[in-house]
């Protein structure tokens, strides 16, 4: 049917190259299905409009201790929430998955679909994954629908992450252990316009946790 080649995008080198034997057989018989408890139904009934804050950064910027503080002070206040931790999802959902390229993509796209069916559902989506590449962030932007999605950058330096490292995993990287690591032999793709910047080098994690409500309320997903 023809052939491929896959070309590095940051030295242009061709890395790999292939024949197309067959296309997927997909069937034509799947169509939609109407459900009659629509997205509105669900809001209403929670009272709140639901949506994605999508927490981005460095291993070690602190984005699950924000998003589990921001989870924490959400159902103090009786809102209905779900947090997708990047760590966690890898031991279910995308346990079959590795850390190249793209298997990150593959991550994002999965944990994308799940963070859209939660906000069909009426619920405020916390997901916090490092996400690397704006293509895959602008991916999980347009599974939901305008206005729905909330992109936090937790702006934390490499020096600052891997002086924290609570996980070891810098000095893994630095030392051969551990390849393909954001920051350190894979690059980090820093979001050219986020909704919200959270510098924790300056702001406390309690404080972020704060600013971020503060936006939830300004916006209207929650009074």
């Amino acid at each position: 049917m023809g052939g491929f080649i896959l070309i590095d995008r940051f030295t242009n080198a061709t890395v790999a190259a292939g024949l197309l034997h067959f296309a997927l057989r997909r069937s034509d018989n799947v169509h939609w299905q109407a459900i009659e408890v629509d997205k509105n139904a669900h809001a209403l009934q929670k009272g709140q409009k639901p949506c994605v804050v999508w927490f981005t950064g460095l291993s070690g910027s602190g984005k699950s201790t924000i998003a589990n503080i921001v989870e924490r002070k959400l159902l103090e206040q009786g809102r209905h929430t779900y947090l997708l931790d990047g760590d966690n999802v890898r031991h279910g959902l995308n346990k079959d998955l590795g850390f190249t390229d793209a298997d990150r993509v593959e991550n994002i796209r999965r944990v994308s679909e799940v963070s859209g069916l939660m906000v069909d559902a009426g619920l405020i989506v916390l997901v916090s994954f490092i996400s690397p590449f704006i293509a895959e962030r602008r991916m999980a932007r347009e599974r939901v629908e305008s206005g729905e999605f909330i992109e936090v950058y937790v702006n934390t330096p490499i020096e600052v992450a891997e002086q924290r490292d609570p996980k070891g995993l810098y000095l893994k990287a630095r030392s051969g252990e551990l390849a393909n690591f954001t920051g350190i032999d894979s690059p980090y793709e820093a979001p050219e316009s986020p909704e919200l910047t959270v510098d924790t080098t300056t702001l406390p994690p309690e404080a972020a946790a704060d600013t971020i409500i503060d936006f939830l309320r300004q916006r209207g997903f929650i009074d």
